[in-house]
């Protein structure tokens, strides 16, 4: 045990100074991070993080063991690695394998130091926190408000569900299986709005003089299998408004944790009715909507999240050679596995798009200057503008590439150059071969790492279209102010890609990350595509190069978490207090048999029947046969489905398209077959 802990402290001492560095370069280059505390872990404590999700400490449940088990197996059967993981919290941790390269680590430190950035500074990571009256002061001495305090609210969650546990009047087994039934609808909340508690409805009011009970009535929104239970049906009648089929809510609630926290009731099988829940279970059922809440964005950002910490890593390890020489080439074999990983990879995609932005916004800017030269217009640009001129003009100057070669011939008053810095590299303070960017600016580091000179991007500027070119002149003043390409490149702002990629890190999720940034130039440049499913054939082929089509199938992959959308339509179902659940239907099916096991959970949370409405596609054999037969793909038949569980069986029945035509979001549709396909 004690050489266990020599190891590690022999570890973390060798990461003392990558650590303080990797956290003063981030800064350098306009990052603002959580503090991080770095924690030093062996194999077996990483693969029980990972289980966790990234905490120490959890609530008691099978789930954990089970996760436990498959990151262990990738690791020994498929040659999975864990380099890292960070949680959201502030500060944020973060865990290093002892056993990683002292190169995985660095790489590992710097893509945290990112992390953490994106989520000090990302307005879906902030709405957990708003209205937290934490603060700290930071690092320049001003107050600023506290992020979450994740890993106490998990361990505080894990303490209380351990004491129902042990509570001897509460079986352990009865516990387990309520959580199952909440996990089961754990992404079912309303992930756009800030997290709030459900309010406890007080058990009793007081009918005071001069008061309209009907209204007290409708302020604590009781459900009508409480209102019976206290008011004689006489009495109800006579409040009910003269519509019997008015419903609640008043729109769709997405928040389906949240309104059966607020309505759900138990069902008693001894008593063959609905009860109230017991204090742990309402207790337990708002903990874990809060958890829900809290992980709600790491499931919204995935992409750009890993593509933002991808970015900053590999700027900081290879631009500015966080990796030694001896490091380098294990840590081009460690980017080059994470990229290059198959499925759908957030780390490769959020980069590509990332330094797509960088690219597009450092254009615009570079073709603004140029327009402002006189003569030039967007009509004359191609035959006016000399492309390989403006990028020699672009080249950063030697000694921005080559600091330690001109240390003394560098110029303290240049906005580049970081006085204090250069003259503490002068007197020998540091290692300049090792941190030259310790004598920049953040001006300097935005010139040196200038995206459009490096090789594979020095066409880009070049690849711009004239519809481009008029959108970006019709949207400009004042465009004659310069005499000369010359001048006009002397005053291009080599800081503006960046500053528009912390903009877009700050208002962002992947949704409308993918929607606004994933453009035909992107598509064509990073060779994407769709692919369908063919009944004529029986296989996959592609069918499309569109970059709506190619936005259509990613966003897909996103919205909802990836997960279809279900909302609550009606909490007094044909006046018989059963739960109408309504599917949002966007051209993708359910699954059937997993709607019917969820509905069995939901009926646990509800105490009565629940109903799902949905939409499903269906094909006539006899079209299906007929298609292969012509080499085309038959028409499917939409048909609105009710399925119902009412806590013995389930029943799917046909219902009229009028009940489900809301449901169906015609204008979006991820099918991206051709048309000649469907003629």
């Amino acid at each position: 045990m004690n050489n266990d802990r020599f190891a590690k402290q022999r570890v973390a001492d060798d990461l003392d100074e990558p650590v303080e560095e990797a956290g003063n370069l981030a800064r350098k280059l306009g990052l603002k991070p959580y503090p991080v505390n770095y924690w030093i872990v062996d194999y077996d404590e990483m693969n029980e993080l990972i289980a966790y999700g990234g905490f120490q400490q959890r609530y008691p449940h099978w789930r954990w063991g089970m996760q436990y088990d498959r990151q262990q197996k990738q690791g020994q059967f498929l040659g999975g690695k864990a380099f890292e993981i960070v949680n959201n919290d502030d500060p944020a941790h973060a865990f290093l394998q002892e056993s990683n390269t002292l190169a995985d680590q660095k790489a590992v430190i710097t893509h945290v130091e990112a992390h953490a950035d994106f989520f000090a500074n990302n307005e879906w990571f902030r709405m957990f926190t708003d209205g937290s009256s934490r603060t700290t002061t930071d690092a320049s001495g001003e107050d600023r408000r506290r992020g979450p305090d994740a890993a106490g609210m998990l361990a505080r969650h894990g303490d209380t569900i351990q004491e129902y546990m042990q509570d001897p009047d509460i079986e352990r087994a009865e516990v387990e299986r309520f959580i199952d039934h909440v996990l089961c609808l754990e992404d079912n909340i309303d992930q756009h709005v800030p997290y709030s508690p459900v309010e406890t409805v007080p058990e009793e009011f007081e009918d005071i003089e001069g008061a309209d009970v009907t209204d007290q009535l409708d302020d604590l929104e009781l459900s009508e299998e409480v209102k019976r239970q206290v008011f004689d049906e006489e009495w109800l009648d006579a409040q009910r408004d003269d519509d019997e089929n008015v419903t609640f809510p008043a729109e769709p609630d997405k928040d389906v944790l949240g309104f059966l926290r607020k309505h759900g009731m138990q069902y008693d099988a001894d008593a063959e009715r609905a009860t109230e829940m017991e204090d742990w279970q309402k207790e337990l059922l708002e903990l874990l909507r809060r958890e829900a809440y809290y992980f709600a964005p790491q499931k919204m950002t995935k992409v750009m999240n890993e593509g933002w910490a991808s970015y900053w890593e590999s700027l900081m390890m290879t631009g500015e050679q966080f990796a030694g020489d001896d490091e380098f080439i294990l840590y081009s074999d460690h980017m080059s596995k994470v990229l290059g990983s198959g499925g759908l990879n957030p780390y490769s995609l959020g980069l590509e798009i990332w330094e797509y932005v960088e690219n597009t916004e450092n254009r615009r800017e570079v073709i603004e200057r140029l327009l402002r030269v006189e003569g030039i217009t967007w009509r004359n640009f191609d035959e006016s503008v000399d492309y390989e001129t403006v990028q020699d003009h672009l080249e950063p100057p030697e000694w921005l590439t080559n600091i330690p070669g001109q240390l003394d011939d560098l110029n303290p008053e240049d906005s580049r150059v970081d006085s204090e810095g250069l003259a503490a590299a002068r007197d020998g303070e540091f290692d300049v071969e090792q941190y030259p960017w310790k004598v920049l600016t953040y001006e300097g580091l935005a010139h040196r790492h200038y995206s459009l000179v490096k090789p594979q991007y020095r066409g880009f500027v070049s690849r711009i279209g004239q519809e481009e070119l008029e959108r970006t002149a019709r949207y400009m003043f004042d465009d004659s102010r310069y005499d000369s390409v010359e001048e006009a490149l002397a005053d291009v702002d080599y800081t503006r890609g960046w500053e528009r990629m912390r903009e877009i890190r700050e208002s962002h999720n992947d949704v409308t990350f993918l929607d606004e940034f994933l453009t035909q130039e992107f598509v064509d440049d990073n060779d994407y595509f769709t692919y369908e499913y063919t009944h004529a054939s029986g296989d996959y082929r592609v069918t499309s190069t569109d970059h709506e089509d190619v936005k259509k199938k990613l966003m897909l992959q996103f919205t909802n978490f990836g997960k279809p959308t279900v909302v609550v339509e009606d909490g007094n179902y044909q006046n018989r207090n059963e739960l109408l659940l309504a599917h949002q239907y966007n051209g993708v099916m359910l699954d059937i048999g997993q709607a019917k096991e969820v509905l069995k959970r939901s009926f646990e949370l509800w105490g009565r029947p629940v109903n799902l409405l949905t939409i499903v596609k269906e094909f006539d054999d006899h079209d299906v046969e007929v298609a292969k037969r012509r080499d085309r793909e038959p028409e499917p038949e939409e048909v609105g489905k009710r399925i119902r569980y009412d806590g013995d069986e389930v029943t799917v029945t046909d219902v009229d398209w009028a009940e489900v035509e809301h449901l169906t979001a015609t204008d979006i549709d991820y099918n991206t077959k051709p048309d000649e396909w469907l003629a």
